[in-house]
C-alpha cells in the first residue's frame, strides 16, 4: 500500500496554493491599482474621522458591530486544497489523514482571524466614541470574544459540512448568524447575563453538528472539493480583470429581454459584426455585467454618503477608472475562439467596437453617478461629474485602454 505522509501532502498543496496566488497578486496589484486603492483608503479613513467628529449617543453601534461581525464570523470557510483526482488516490486513505484535515481548519482559521483583527481595529475608534467611559481592557476582552467566537465558528461549519444531515446547510448558518449578532450585540451593550445566554445556545449548535458529524462518520470529499473551487473560481474572476487566466471557468446566462434590448439598436451588416459580439458577451456573461453592477452600486453609495464634494467627486472618477479598467478584458474573452480569426474582417473594426462600447458604458455610468447628485441636489458637483466624466470616458476608452488592446 502506498504510503502517505499526511503533514508532507499538506505542505506541498499549501505551497502549491501560495505559489499560484501570489503569481496572480503580483500582477493584480500593480501600480494603477495599488494607487487606486491607496486613494480609496485614504479618502475612506479621513471621512470616518471626520463622521466620528458628528457622532452623537443615539447611533446603534452595538447593533452595527453585532451585524458586521456576525457576518465575518458565520462565514467561515474551510480551505482543504483538495482536488477532483483525490476522490480516487486519496479516498481509501481517508482514516490515516487526519492531520491533513486539521491542517486545513487551522490554516482557515488563522488566516481568517488575520483578517477580522484589522477589522476589530477599524472599529476602535467608533467602539471608544459611542462608549467613551470604557477601559481599553474592555475592547481587548472583545477581541478575544471575536477570537473565541471565529473558532467556534469554524469547527461547527466543518461538523455542518460533514453532516448532509437534511437542511442543516440551510438551517445552521442562519442560526449561528442570530446567535453571532446577537452576542455582539448584547456584549458590546454591557448585557453580560444576555450575552452569556446567547454564548450558550451557540455552543449548544455546535454540539449538535458535532453529534451529526460524528453519526455519519466520514469525510464529506465531494463537496470539500466543490466548496474549493467555488471560491477559487471566484478569486479567478477578479484576477482576471487584470490578466488572464486559463483556469477560469466561463458560466453563460440567457438573459434574453437584455440581450435583445441591447441588440435592437446595431444594424445588421457585416462592419457591426463585432458591436454585436461584444455587446452580447457583456451581458451574457457572468464575468462582466455583474461586476460593472457592483461597481456602480457601491460608487453611488460613496457619492451618496461621503460628506465632502471634492470626495464624493474622487469616488466618482475612481470608479469610473475602475469599471473602465475591469471591462478591457472584453477584448481577451474570445482569444481561444478560432472563428474570429476566420472572419473576413479587419482588426481595426474590432478595436473599434470594443472602443465604441467601453466608452458607452462609462458614460452611462457617468450618468447614473450624476443622478445621484442630483438627487442630492448638489448642482456643482453634478456639472463636474457629468463633464469631467465624459471627458474622463473618452480619454479612458480611446487614448489609455486602447494601448491594452494588443
Amino acid at each position: 500500500m502506498l504510503k502517505i505522509d499526511p503533514q508532507k501532502l499538506w505542505r506541498g498543496r499549501l505551497d502549491s496554493h501560495t505559489k499560484e496566488m501570489g503569481r496572480y497578486l503580483r500582477l493584480m496589484f500593480n501600480d494603477h491599482f495599488s494607487f487606486a486603492m491607496f486613494f480609496f483608503l485614504a479618502g475612506l479613513t479621513y471621512n470616518y474621522q471626520q463622521w466620528l467628529a458628528t457622532l452623537d449617543s443615539s447611533f446603534p453601534t452595538a447593533l452595527v458591530m453585532g451585524v458586521v461581525f456576525a457576518s465575518l464570523l458565520t462565514y467561515s470557510p474551510i480551505r482543504t486544497f483538495l482536488r477532483e483526482a483525490d476522490l480516487v488516490f486519496l479516498l481509501p486513505a481517508e482514516h490515516r489523514l487526519a492531520s491533513f484535515f486539521r491542517s486545513g481548519i487551522l490554516y482557515s482559521f488563522f488566516l481568517q482571524v488575520f483578517g477580522l483583527f484589522f477589522v476589530v481595529v477599524a472599529f476602535g475608534p467608533l467602539y471608544f466614541a459611542t462608549y467613551s467611559g470604557r477601559a481599553t481592557s474592555e475592547f481587548v476582552l472583545f477581541g478575544i470574544v471575536i477570537l473565541i467566537l471565529k473558532g467556534w465558528n469554524t469547527l461547527s461549519h466543518w461538523w455542518e459540512l460533514n453532516s448532509r444531515f437534511g437542511m442543516s446547510g440551510f438551517i445552521d448558518p442562519i442560526l449561528r448568524f442570530l446567535l453571532n449578532g446577537l452576542t455582539i450585540f448584547f456584549f458590546v451593550r454591557g448585557d453580560w447575563i444576555f450575552a452569556g445566554v446567547t454564548t450558550t445556545l451557540f455552543f449548544a449548535v455546535m454540539m449538535y453538528d458535532y453529534s451529526l458529524a460524528k453519526k455519519r462518520k466520514g469525510i464529506a470529499w465531494d463537496l470539500l472539493i466543490q466548496k474549493d473551487q467555488q471560491r477559487m473560481q471566484v478569486f479567478y474572476r477578479i484576477a482576471n480583470m487584470f490578466t488572464d487566466v486559463p483556469h477560469l471557468k466561463n458560466s453563460v446566462k440567457k438573459r434574453h429581454w437584455l440581450v435583445r434590448l441591447i441588440k435592437k439598436p446595431i444594424p445588421f451588416s457585416s462592419d457591426k459584426t463585432f458591436d454585436y459580439l461584444y455587446r452580447i458577451t457583456f451581458i451574457r456573461s457572468s464575468d462582466y455585467l455583474g461586476l460593472y453592477i457592483r461597481l456602480v452600486l457601491i460608487g453611488g453609495a460613496f457619492v451618496y454618503f461621503v460628506p465632502n464634494i471634492w470626495m464624493k467627486i474622487a469616488f466618482s472618477f475612481l470608479f469610473l477608472y475602475l469599471s473602465g479598467f475591469q471591462m478591457v478584458t472584453l477584448w481577451h474573452h474570445h482569444r481561444d475562439v478560432l472563428w474570429l480569426d476566420l472572419y473576413p474582417l479587419r482588426i481595426e473594426s474590432r478595436r473599434k467596437a470594443i472602443t465604441k462600447w467601453l466608452f458607452q458604458l462609462l458614460m452611462v455610468k457617468t450618468a447614473l453617478l450624476g443622478v445621484v447628485f442630483l438627487f442630492l441636489g448638489n448642482l456643482m458637483g453634478l456639472a463636474i461629474v457629468l463633464i469631467g466624466g465624459a471627458l474622463f470616458s473618452y480619454f479612458m476608452s480611446h487614448k489609455y485602454l486602447t494601448k491594452r488592446l494588443t
